[in-house]
């Protein structure tokens, strides 16, 4: 399946869940499961990821904590789509990670961002992108806060996603606040949209799940600002 990044319908109105719990929803081709080697060495999914636009259409994006946890993690895999145990548009795997230096030396919960671009693993590539192949989500900084938005993220203990819609708050200048129970771990670097277009399902990418205790608690789910500094790593990384 192939969706155009660029096409843009009539936002669909979000009107928050009911009720206002993280509830089972259906898979989006950009967003999926991130998974890296456990201590026993199997894959284990950990964090969750998105593909955003980019002028490559290689890159993704998600909480720095999921890639940078006191050293960077390795052979890292994307899978984007996931349901019921099946990669619908394969695998995907790190050529290169984009994390602030400010998270690297203090863990700076404002810097809880990280990109990575991707080529395809496991089969040889037919040449398309990531972005080609799923479609992407619309980057957004210094988003207006107080509107309407959507939380999505794989829990770490099952293949398909959950989501929720409600109020995307300022919690400070620097941080997000989504009070939407019911995101576990697994669910980090999950994305929150606005302006979702209901053809393709992909919207405004104003934010992940990170920042502020590494996303919060079941309560309350949190995200770095997506402002300026943000927008330079975007562009170094995608240089």
């Amino acid at each position: 399946m192939s969706v155009s990044a660029d096409r843009i319908g009539t936002p669909a109105p979000l009107r928050p869940s009911r009720p206002l719990v993280a509830s089972p929803t259906v898979p989006s081709p950009p967003v999926g499961a991130l998974f890296s080697p456990g201590d026993d060495g199997k894959p284990f999914h950990h964090c969750t990821a998105s593909v955003v636009h980019s002028p490559a259409g290689d890159l993704l994006v998600t909480a720095a904590h999921c890639v940078h946890d006191g050293g960077f993690r390795t052979r890292l895999v994307f899978v984007p789509g996931l349901h019921d145990g099946i990669a619908p548009y394969g695998l995907w795997v790190p050529t290169r990670i984009d994390v602030d230096p400010r998270w690297i030396t203090d863990r700076d919960p404002d810097r809880d961002v990280a990109f990575l671009r991707v080529r395809r693993a496991g089969r040889p590539s037919d040449g398309r992108p990531v972005e080609a192949v799923t479609g992407a989500e619309r980057i957004r900084f210094d988003a207006p806060v107080g509107g309407p938005a959507q939380l999505t993220g794989y829990p770490e203990d099952r293949d398909t996603p959950l989501g929720c819609r409600h109020t995307a708050d300022a919690q400070s200048r620097s941080q997000l606040r989504f009070a939407c129970p019911g995101f576990p771990n697994g669910t980090s670097g999950g994305p929150m949209l606005t302006d979702v277009d209901p053809a393709t399902g992909t919207g405004s990418l104003i934010g992940v799940i990170g920042g502020l205790d590494e996303g919060g608690d079941d309560a309350t789910s949190y995200s770095s600002r997506l402002d300026a500094d943000v927008a330079r790593l975007y562009r170094r990384a995608t240089a």
